[in-house]
């Protein structure tokens, strides 16, 4: 028994494959999505998507979006999606890097709240390449 689950931002098709299980960063905690759950449709904040099919794991950093759920389908739009070998580690790095001065130096015209979320999105993407990373060492 699986699920369809498609990835999908404005630019592409991220992600279309069969699962068994689907984790995603609701935006009141992680959900835990099998095949044939009620629909259901609600915001995801950024962070990792986690898709399995049997042995195989598939992780995904999003940086939030809508989640919508019917019985045979997992739909996630997405306002940006990246597969985990698609990361660019230095570039979330740097990301990482300016959103945390800007919230340390913080001035009038700063959007604490665009920093964050800048902040959030990057760190998803380096936990996403670490994991891949550190699965790739342990082979």
């Amino acid at each position: 028994m699986s699920v369809r689950v498609d990835i999908v931002t404005a630019e592409r098709l991220v992600f279309s494959e069969d699962a068994d299980i689907v984790m995603v960063p609701g935006v009141e905690g992680e959900m835990g999505i099998l095949p044939h759950h009620e629909p259901i449709m609600t915001m995801i904040k950024p962070g990792e998507v986690l898709v399995r099919k049997g042995t195989e794991e598939f992780s995904l950093a999003v940086s939030g979006g809508f989640l919508e759920v019917t019985p045979d389908h997992i739909t996630i739009l997405a306002d940006a999606a990246e597969r985990a070998d698609e990361i660019d580690i230095a570039r979330a790095e740097a990301a990482k890097k300016r959103a945390e001065e800007k919230l340390t130096n913080r001035t009038a015209e700063t959007d604490a709240a665009n920093a964050e979320a800048a902040l959030r999105r990057s760190l998803a993407r380096l936990k996403v390449a670490e994991k891949r990373r550190s699965r790739r060492n342990m082979i």
